[in-house]
């Protein structure tokens, strides 16, 4: 596709993750402590907990928060009671769009939500109207230049689900989502150094998008990333050069 880059997709996606890191505490000690009301307070036998924690790692957060967040998903600690919500619907130029929220209200989350896509230009969709376009998955993303064949090798021998090499060199490693962990650190301790990783939905075909329509798109997702109850918002659109 002419002028449409993985990589450039991925360098502006974390590059938008970065600018927000200061913020995300509360978002991410919000998942630390739903994770471990789910799974127990232990990471080494649960997953979700365990990719919170990296998260956390990642945004610079003190320890003695993420052991608070873990002792309030665990009932050691007074906390809030929090739902998963997820919401469906579209962007500009049809993209489709996942927001996923953590939430102790629905109808506030829910009226925040749909004001963000109708002012914003998308629309609000029924539960189901774009989920079967994406895959759930870990996404593990090195740069281009990186040794395809060893890396290749290396993923297969940590469980990887797959290797995609794209066009412009960039390569993916695609895990289940509880398998994201523990090949990361497998390639890490293999000497693979990423540049980008999430548990994420990854879709299944992409919405390109350009010009004014690019920069109407982007509005609306960081709008939607900005509320307080949103924790993911995923979409098939990319943004050619």
């Amino acid at each position: 596709m002419a002028g449409h880059s993985k990589w450039a997709n991925i360098q502006h996606r974390k590059g938008k993750q970065d600018e927000k890191r200061g913020l995300s505490f509360s978002k991410v000690a919000r998942e630390i402590t739903v994770a471990a009301k789910a799974g127990g307070g232990d990471p080494s036998f649960n997953p979700r907990l365990r990719l919170a924690i990296d998260r956390a790692k990642g945004v610079n957060m003190p320890k003695d928060k993420i052991d608070n967040a873990i002792k309030k998903g665990t009932g050691e600690l007074e906390g809030v009671d929090y739902v998963e919500v997820r919401y469906e619907g579209y962007g500009i130029g049809g993209a489709a769009v996942i927001v996923d929220c953590l939430t102790d209200n629905r109808t506030r989350t829910v009226a925040d939500v749909r004001h963000a896509f109708n002012k914003y230009g998308g629309n609000l969709g029924t539960d189901g109207c774009v989920a079967f376009q994406f895959r759930h998955c870990g996404q593990i993303v090195f740069a281009p230049g990186i040794d395809e064949a060893a890396l290749i090798d290396a993923a297969i021998e940590a469980g990887a689900d797959d290797v995609l090499a794209n066009d412009d060199g960039s390569v993916e490693v695609i895990t289940a989502p509880n398998d994201y962990m523990t090949v990361k650190e497998a390639l890490e301790a293999a000497g693979f150094r990423s540049e980008f990783g999430a548990v994420t939905m990854k879709p299944e075909n992409e919405t390109p998008l350009t010009g004014d329509d690019a920069q109407r798109m982007q509005k609306l997702i960081d709008v939607l990333e900005g509320l307080d109850d949103v924790q993911e918002v995923h979409t098939s659109a990319v943004f050619d050069d």
